[in-house]
């Protein structure tokens, strides 16, 4: 895209089809608006749903893509309505960096809910041109999007909570996960769910992490803190667990059985699905009806949330356990992050390693 007088020129890297492989990729951003802040992007975690985007798994890709929506970096532009930032902050821009502010729902703090949300990338902006995400060198935001970064935290480590960790932290609060002394059972350890153990564990409450993959035990445990664990495929593991747990949060990603999950919960327990499949998965509904149980779902958090959970890990010393990588290692993280091969969270080291050519 050829750069023009109202924009200021970008770099980074983008998928052009289906095959989902990433290729440098030049491009412009908006000039910076009276309300906007422009970051140069200093890490950008690598979240699943990238991985779907860039090869067209949900159906609504539009090419290219530069995807990446767990960004952090430094704040190098303000506009002249902007009071909250100034140039050499440290900010993040999570899932959305846009909504109409002014319906119910964004006058409720709620904008990713908004029906004319817009998303980091992938997504179309106020003015008609397609947002792009944080696998690039700079990023212009409206000031209401950009959240700020506790100064305890580091920052490629806490990239992923601008998806991962507000996608788990919203329904904890919604569903009133919080009580101390409730039993919480995290379904799959990967990205979400890692931080949803940390969480768990902050509210005080008791941890189960439920997953296929054994060998998985003792990090959770010893490393995240978990109180147990229980393999999902072994049935007398999931007999004696039976009727054990207030809460389950969903985070597995791919088509799964919920029959065994419902099982767990105790009466009025509750399931909340945040992991999104590429099909539809079976609700069996009489273990719905005979314990009183509920299924419900979640989307990331609007901004006065996100900002919340952010000064929480700040409190709690929370970040995501990550691996770091050159940009130019995306192809390679994202065969990896399909078979899970990730503990747990790619982050890319933008500012060292995005070098225009």
């Amino acid at each position: 895209m050829a750069g023009t007088e109202n924009s200021q020129k970008s770099f980074g890297w983008a998928a052009t089809d289906t095959s989902g492989l990433l290729f440098p990729f030049h491009f412009s951003r908006r000039e910076n608006g009276s309300d906007d802040v422009t970051i140069k992007i200093l890490y950008c975690g690598v979240c699943h749903s990238d991985l779907h985007s860039v090869k067209n798994e949900w159906g609504f890709t539009n090419y290219p893509i530069v995807p990446g929506h767990e960004i952090v970096g430094l704040v190098t532009k303000t506009g002249s309505d902007v009071k909250t930032f100034k140039v050499g902050d440290r900010v993040g821009v999570g899932v959305i960096v846009g909504s109409c502010k002014t319906c119910d729902i964004c006058q409720q703090d709620l904008e990713n809910y908004c029906p004319k949300v817009i998303f980091t990338y992938n997504s179309k902006d106020q003015d008609g041109t397609k947002t792009y995400g944080g696998y690039s060198d700079i990023i212009v935001v409206d000031q209401r999007f950009v959240l700020r970064i506790p100064d305890n935290l580091s920052s490629g480590a806490c990239a992923p909570l601008l998806c991962a960790g507000i996608t788990v932290y919203s329904p904890m609060k919604y569903y009133g996960m919080t009580e101390p002394g409730k039993h919480l059972g995290v379904a799959g350890l990967g990205g979400l769910g890692h931080v949803a153990v940390k969480f768990g564990k902050a509210f005080g409450l008791k941890v189960t992490v439920i997953s296929t993959s054994p060998k998985k035990e003792s990090e959770a445990i010893n490393r995240l803190g978990a109180d147990s664990f229980l393999v999902s495929s072994d049935p007398a593991q999931l007999k004696a667990a039976m009727g054990t747990m207030d809460f389950i949060i969903d985070t597995i990603a791919a088509v799964h059985p919920l029959a065994p999950l419902l099982g767990l919960l105790k009466m009025n327990g509750k399931l909340v699905t945040v992991g999104l499949p590429d099909k539809p998965l079976e609700l069996p509904i009489f273990p719905l009806v005979l314990g009183r149980k509920l299924v419900g779902g979640s989307d990331i958090g609007g901004m006065k949330e996100t900002q919340e959970m952010l000064d929480f890990c700040g409190k709690h010393n929370i970040i995501a356990d990550i691996e770091m990588i050159r940009i130019d290692y995306i192809n390679t993280a994202f065969e990896r992050l399909a078979k899970s091969d990730v503990r747990y969270r790619f982050v890319i080291d933008v500012a060292n390693t995005l070098a225009s050519n």
